[in-house]
């Protein structure tokens, strides 16, 4: 069943504001240490949509970084506020992983699985229903499979 539905977000200034099309049900929270330190948080919660389905309106700040895996990424802010929106991954052909927070409906998202818990804050507690990884998928198969 195709249960993608229209999403829209936006930085916190509102100069930059994005519409997809995805499942708020293939979000994942993040436990790995760059995404606690980049997010000021305890993990980052992450929405992989299609590429085909995605619009900016608004210029970006494109920046590289190098993510826990390995895999060189552009991070895309708004050069104005500095919030984090978006990024692409060359390794994800066809997606764009958005920054869950930004969505206008992130009160609806539930992590529907949980990466790099072996180095998630000691406080936080896993759903028993939901998996949840030590690291990360190893391949981009394996990350389609479990998002799907």
């Amino acid at each position: 069943m195709n249960n993608h539905k229209p999403l829209s977000g936006r930085c916190l200034c509102g100069e930059v504001r994005y519409t997809a099309v995805g499942r708020l049900d293939r979000s994942y929270a993040c436990h790995c240490t760059d995404c606690q330190i980049r997010s000021g948080s305890a993990f980052a919660i992450m929405l992989p949509v299609p590429e085909a389905g995605f619009t900016v309106a608004g210029e970006t700040l494109a920046v590289p970084q190098m993510e826990a895996h390995g895999v060189a990424v552009t991070l895309h802010a708004c050069p104005k506020c500095l919030t984090r929106l978006f990024t692409q991954n060359p390794r994800w052909k066809g997606l764009v992983v958005l920054r869950a927070g930004t969505l206008a409906r992130s009160n609806e998202i539930i992590p529907a699985v949980h990466l790099w818990v072996r180095s998630r804050q000691p406080w936080i507690v896993l759903p028993d229903d939901r998996p949840h990884f030590d690291t990360q998928p190893a391949t981009p198969d394996e990350w389609r499979a479990l998002l799907q």
